[in-house]
């Protein structure tokens, strides 16, 4: 399939445009600089570990650690995707949303972007030339995101050493403390919602920290590891299950 006979602006057969070679070809080198990343990541993580004084069995605990909490939070992620191949083809999901930025910014950029065309994603005036703009949009939200991550992450680096030579202690508890604020900004901006939502923050918090607190009174390490991924899942589990019952129908 030759990209030019692929692409007709009028179209409303998006997937023929949204799965053409090029965009396969743009995904999976994506998927290889991923990779590359990866391993660089890891092999930096090996040879910087005796230095903190991190062993073998330590290491392998945190890789097990970050993978299985990275299982719960990527949920919500593959379901949205999933509901979404047919508006942006499987290309544009795997390296918009599935990687790169956050389902809701990804969505919204589009959602604008064909907005000023006066169409509706997925709707009958939701063309190929459509599909090409709403994809430049959210192409080009994700690049200022990294952009700014290359941009701002020395600047940041070089405050961070500043903090640690006046305070070393000072380090210690901006991160934490950082991370708090900004799951819990997210999470509170969720309850004004609805009932459902206060439901699944309520019972995720609940569960993680029973999950922290058995981890600690009985050493178990695992408990720790998948403490994440369990309260998401209960959470998911005991939010369906109110919303199955119209507990807070009007």
């Amino acid at each position: 399939m030759h990209i030019p006979t692929a692409f007709d602006g009028g179209s409303t057969d998006i997937l023929a445009a949204a799965n053409t070679p090029i965009l396969w070809i743009c995904a999976l080198g994506v998927f290889a600089v991923i990779v590359v990343q990866t391993l660089i990541y890891v092999r930096a993580v090996r040879q910087a570990a005796p230095a903190v004084g991190m062993t073998s069995d330590e290491l392998k605990t945190s890789f097990r650690t970050g993978a299985v909490s990275a299982i719960g939070p990527s949920l919500a992620v593959v379901l949205v995707a999933v509901a979404l191949l047919t508006v942006f083809g499987t290309p544009a999901v795997l390296v918009r949303i599935g990687l790169i930025g956050s389902v809701s910014y990804e969505t919204a950029a589009a959602s604008i972007a064909a907005g000023t065309m006066d169409a509706e994603l997925g709707g009958p005036t939701y063309t190929q030339g459509v599909f090409a703009v709403a994809f430049m949009a959210m192409s080009l939200g994700g690049a200022m995101w990294m952009l700014a991550t290359l941009i701002f992450t020395p600047i940041l680096k070089r405050g961070d050493a500043k903090l640690r030579h006046v305070n070393p202690a000072v380090m210690t508890v901006v991160p934490g403390a950082a991370m708090l604020a900004a799951f819990f900004a997210l999470g509170f901006a969720e309850l004004p919602k609805s009932g459902y939502h206060v439901v699944a923050f309520f019972s995720s918090a609940a569960v993680m920290g029973a999950c922290l607190y058995l981890a600690k009174q009985l050493n178990l390490r695992w408990l720790r590891e998948w403490a994440l991924g369990i309260a998401i899942l209960t959470a998911l589990v005991l939010t369906y299950v109110a919303v199955s019952s119209g507990l807070f129908a009007a």
